[in-house]
């Protein structure tokens, strides 16, 4: 199912071997050039009408915005379960303010492919999370009704099947009121229909520092919501040292530490759907790494003679090259890195997986977690 290209293959060849039309490799691996494949490139090789059934008793899903490509929904939407809309903030009167992009017509285009849209609820200021907002819903009583009435409202109203909570930078001294917040939602959702889901930033132990994970309690957010969204990604990040985005050593860790904490029928593994370019040498705080889709990633290796290498503890392809005298390293996804996180998920009986995010076209990914 998954081909990997070795020196000196051709498309001809490959064709042969697994014994699937050129036409349809190029097509599932939205190849730009057929003349131009990368040695160590992996593709998924499916025969006309074969679907891989990774994800049959998983659920699967993929945050949007509103100003998606619809071409690029399209061809995402037949492999998921749920949408999650990106995204609802809120002030600091307990006002919902809705995306700046209409995003009516993504619920009805989800809704159309029996999918599940979810509104995303963000504590977002300026385009920032910002833990003011946190604080000041958390911790007013007459903030929370507004802010809950609001999402009942608009839920309601625009056709959304649940909410997701995504809060980032919690203060440490908000951690149970926040749980508790998302136990208030919860249950006013439930009375109504609703469910109500929580993403949490990627935790391995309960004493754990940084501001991201101090204001998390992965036990009493689990007890509050249907479900949680694990963000197993950003290990590498824009401004970090090159490697993988999501290390499966690493997001194994944090699998391992949600389930003494939550229920794993609860639990949602998030897979990342890009990758990053780094301009080397990496310097501190200087370095700044290019996002790039992981189709792109593809692109820029053919375009630059470029072979694709597969790390064995982070399962993560990379590769670098050589452009205007500077030097690159790209780590992304591939089809590869995908089916060893959807393999965890199914050895540890999770939930499903959920994709941050779909904004990027990679055909061979929504196939294969079909």
């Amino acid at each position: 199912m998954i081909y990997v290209v070795k020196k000196g293959d051709t498309l001809e060849v490959i064709s042969a071997i697994t014994n699937v039309p050129v036409w349809k490799i190029v097509y599932d691996n939205q190849i730009q050039n057929k003349d131009r494949i990368v040695p160590g490139q992996a593709l998924l090789v499916l025969q006309e009408g074969e679907q891989p059934g990774r994800t049959k008793e998983m659920t699967v899903g993929g945050y949007a915005y509103p100003f998606i490509e619809p071409a690029v929904l399209e061809q995402a939407l037949p492999a998921m379960k749920e949408l999650p809309v990106f995204s609802y903030g809120f002030t600091f009167e307990g006002d919902l303010v809705p995306p700046q992009q209409d995003d009516l017509w993504l619920v009805e285009a989800a809704w159309n492919r029996g999918v599940q849209p979810l509104l995303v609820l963000t504590p977002f200021s300026q385009g920032a999370f910002n833990n003011q907002l946190v604080k000041v819903i958390v911790e007013n009583a007459s903030i929370q009704d507004r802010v809950i009435a609001g999402l009942l409202e608009t839920v309601r109203d625009r056709g959304y099947a649940g909410v997701n909570i995504d809060f980032e930078y919690i203060l440490p001294e908000n951690q149970v009121r926040y749980a508790e917040f998302v136990g208030r939602v919860r249950r006013i959702m439930n009375e109504n229909g609703y469910r109500v889901s929580v993403a949490l930033a990627p935790k391995t132990s309960d004493d754990q520092r940084g501001l991201l994970v101090e204001g998390l309690d992965y036990a009493l957010l689990g007890e509050n919501a249907d479900a949680v969204f694990l963000m197993t990604y950003e290990w590498g990040y824009t401004y970090g040292p090159p490697m993988a985005v999501a290390p499966l050593d690493k997001v194994r860790q944090v699998v391992e530490y949600a389930l003494t904490r939550i229920p794993r029928e609860k639990i949602i593994l998030g897979i990342p759907n890009y990758g990053y370019d780094w301009p080397l040498p990496y310097e501190s705080g200087i370095t700044r790494a290019a996002t790039i889709g992981n189709v792109e990633a593809v692109n820029i290796a053919a375009e630059n003679g470029a072979s694709i290498e597969y790390a064995q503890i982070s399962r993560a392809p990379w590769f670098t090259y050589k452009r205007s005298g500077i030097e690159h390293v790209v780590w992304f996804e591939d089809v590869r890195s995908i089916e060893a996180k959807l393999e965890l998920a199914a050895v540890y009986r999770l939930l499903g997986v959920w994709y941050w995010n779909i904004m990027r076209p990679f055909w061979a990914g929504w196939l294969l977690s079909k």
